[in-house]
């Protein structure tokens, strides 16, 4: 296998495609468009030529670098990660190119994030975005790979090296990421994109493509900026948008807010069931007229000695109402007729007056306080933030405050926004942000995941975060200049900012819990200083409790960092024809710390987390690497003798399950490969495993 130089994003529309349609690839797995078209019309659907779609220079070569090989490689820091606090981390930092960093990220990751969150360049012409592109493509090459002609392919190379900031760079920029980006999120999991009036309804249109209109969930509007920017040239422009949609609408779920003590005073009535309100089922608000809805329009019949309800006409049920409004305009019920006849023990009909009004029935329905399994009923989130903590200059002074000093980050998103967001799901799952910035998406994760001010119960959430190793310019940003290069003694890069935010919260958070756990010994002391009684001991069991709790979550602010790393230079290289002047790449080249990253990026290939270390094994001297049932063989020096330690482990050890052995060809001779290979075809071993033996380079 190529692996090396083969990592790329599994195509899953291709997928159902070879699933449904096989009759339709050739041999070498090409996908025949013109017979997949005849096959289908013969079953009569027919093909446009006309559709709506979102259109832009550089779409097809923005698919392509959707599906096209990464060209990178990814290293672990093990300076970082070995210190005796990261060893365990399961959070992650990644230095790299987002796009690079998502491809290495699709096996391993595939449908396992909950939660994306993202802030973008906003492409206003002043926030330095300009589209550039380090692969290089011949016109000829990109007519095959792209699927145009020579002078498209000629357009779409000119572009790409133009260094534009057109919206169809921008496009073509954000195409590929959020296409992987679908792809890594599970069915129930949501994206939601930071965005400015610039580029939201191209964002929109983008997303409605990639996501699917059926998934769009929300635009929702953040007042960032209450004094709205005096920079604007006619409108003094005050919010931002959050354009949020989910993988898959019919398995989303959206938690609401806690309701406050004055909500809970709404909820005056009482029954068997609980407590509640009533809220009106007649439409209030917009002129909706009966052949807007006509399932919604329709007569309601009222028990006037206690209110219940009919569909039907009786008797008892002998006051007709229609969802019309006092001053007689047409309107609508909020409820079907079948919701009406699931539900209809919930609605009541009550005699009302309000101010210059006559009195009129008016139907409402039972809205109560608890669910059926008594926890307090959530409010929804609304469609505009505009609390006083998402005023953008509070991320400002949030991140001074941490680095006493002024100016080291900005346009940085507040905690307390994304805190928001990431509220609304749950609280034991991963959270990718690939547009790191200062670490926002971290911080506030560590936050949330330690808050218990409202007697919630510890989060234990992750996070991904994905950062390019940008340089600071020291024109534009000198105290971030200054303070990375003389501070941290780091190169001047947005990363290490990045990084530092991360480190520099998880202490002002670990401070916080070692102040709290030493509040919770003075009070542990003072109980068992006095006469122990079964209240006393209940409470110090529980506040020991506590205690083993935030040391639990000192150990979750912690995370690893990997980076990503050229392919060495003509490694694999290939050549129709055999030219003795070209050098080709020497394997004796490859130091230990290359074979570590071989070794990383392969295991991440084959779907193991990039937190999940492989465990050394010993077989007689060699070492060899183990997870996941795979072994990884990457060093020299591997025996006959080394061969017979591995296949005795497999029939001894029963915590030792390789399927898969993996051998980096470059170290093996053709001897030893061969011996390998059929040893292991036909080892007989007692476990009855089926174990494959795959050869990469």
């Amino acid at each position: 296998q190529t692996v090396t130089t083969n990592i790329k994003t599994s195509d899953d529309d291709l997928e159902i495609l070879k699933k449904h349609f096989p009759q339709c690839f050739d041999k070498n797995g090409n996908f025949q468009f013109e017979k997949f078209k005849n096959n289908l019309s013969q079953k009569e659907i027919n093909f446009s030529t006309e559709s709506y779609g979102l259109q832009w220079l550089g779409k097809s070569y923005a698919r392509l670098l959707a599906s096209d090989e990464a060209t990178t490689l990814l290293r672990e820091n093990e300076e970082h990660n070995h210190k005796p606090e990261n060893r365990q981390a399961e959070n992650l930092l990644i230095k790299g190119d987002n796009l690079e960093v998502l491809k290495h990220l699709s096996n391993a990751y595939h449908e396992k994030i909950k939660m994306i969150y993202i802030d973008p360049p906003y492409n206003t012409g002043s926030d330095g975005f300009v589209y550039e592109d380090d692969r290089r493509f011949t016109v000829k090459e990109l007519q095959v790979l792209a699927g145009v002609d020579e002078e498209q392919a000629k357009r779409i190379l000119d572009f790409t090296q133009s260094h534009s900031n057109s919206h169809s760079a921008w496009l073509t920029f954000m195409y590929p990421r959020l296409y992987i980006a679908r792809q890594l999120l599970k069915d129930d999991g949501v994206i939601f994109v930071s965005i400015d009036d610039n580029e939201v309804a191209q964002l929109r249109l983008l997303m409605d493509e990639i996501f699917g209109e059926e998934n769009f969930v929300a635009e929702l509007i953040v007042r960032s900026n209450p004094r709205g920017s005096q920079s604007s040239k006619f409108i003094a422009q005050e919010n931002e948008y959050i354009i949020t949609f989910s993988k898959k609408i019919d398995y989303l779920f959206i938690d609401g807010y806690k309701k406050n003590d004055n909500d809970i005073l709404d909820y005056n009535l009482k029954d068997e069931k609980g407590k509640y309100r009533l809220l009106g089922l007649r439409q209030r608000g917009g002129a909706w007229k009966r052949e807007d809805r006509p399932d919604m329009y329709y007569p309601i019949y009222v028990n006037p000695n206690d209110g219940s309800v009919s569909l039907y006409k009786s008797e008892f049920f002998t006051k007709e109402v229609l969802p019309k409004r006092p001053t007689g305009e047409e309107s609508r019920w909020t409820w079907g007729k079948e919701k009406f006849l699931k539900d209809n023990h919930l609605i009541i009909g009550k005699l009302v007056n309000r101010k210059g009004e006559d009195d009129f029935f008016d139907i409402f329905r039972k809205d109560y306080l608890e669910n059926d399994q008594g926890e307090i009923v959530r409010k929804k989130p609304r469609s505009i933030i505009d609390e006083k903590e998402v005023n953008y200059q509070n991320a400002g002074n949030e991140i001074n405050r941490l680095f006493n000093s002024p100016e080291i980050f900005r346009y940085s998103k507040p905690t307390f926004l994304i805190k928001k967001l990431v509220s609304m799901v749950d609280d034991t799952d991963i959270i990718l942000d690939f547009f790191a910035g200062s670490g926002t998406t971290g911080d506030a994760v560590m936050q949330l995941n330690a808050d218990t001010s409202t007697g919630s119960v510890p989060g234990n959430r992750k996070f991904i975060l994905v950062q390019l190793p940008e340089p600071i310019d020291p024109k534009k940003n000198k105290a971030a200049y200054d303070f990375v290069k003389n501070e941290l003694k780091a190169e001047p890069t947005i990363f290490e900012i990045t990084k530092e935010r991360l480190i520099r919260s998880a202490n002002k958070i670990n401070c916080e819990l070692d102040e709290k756990n030493k509040k919770i010994e003075l009070r542990i002391a003072d109980l068992e200083s006095q006469l122990p009684t079964d209240e006393t001991k209940a409470e110090i069991e529980n506040l020991r409790k506590q205690v083993a709790q935030n040391e639990n979550l000192k150990r979750q602010n912690t995370f690893k960092i990997f980076e990503t790393m050229p392919i060495w230079e003509n490694y694999l290289f290939e050549a129709e024809d055999f030219d003795p002047q070209q050098e080709l790449f020497d394997v004796e080249r490859l130091t230990e710390e290359d074979i570590k990253a071989l070794l990383v990026t392969w295991k991440t290939y084959d779907g193991i987390p990039l937190t999940q270390d492989l465990k050394p094994i010993d077989f007689g001297g060699y070492t060899s690497y183990y997870g996941n049932e795979k072994l990884y063989l990457m060093n020299r020096g591997f025996t006959t003798e080394t061969l017979k330690a591995l296949l005795e482990k497999i029939d001894s050890d029963k915590d030792f399950d390789p399927k898969s052995i993996i051998a980096f060809g470059y170290h093996f001779d053709s001897k030893n490969l061969r011996e390998l290979a059929e040893s292991v075809k036909h080892f007989n071993n007692k476990k009855n495993l089926d174990i494959d033996f795959i050869v990469r380079y």
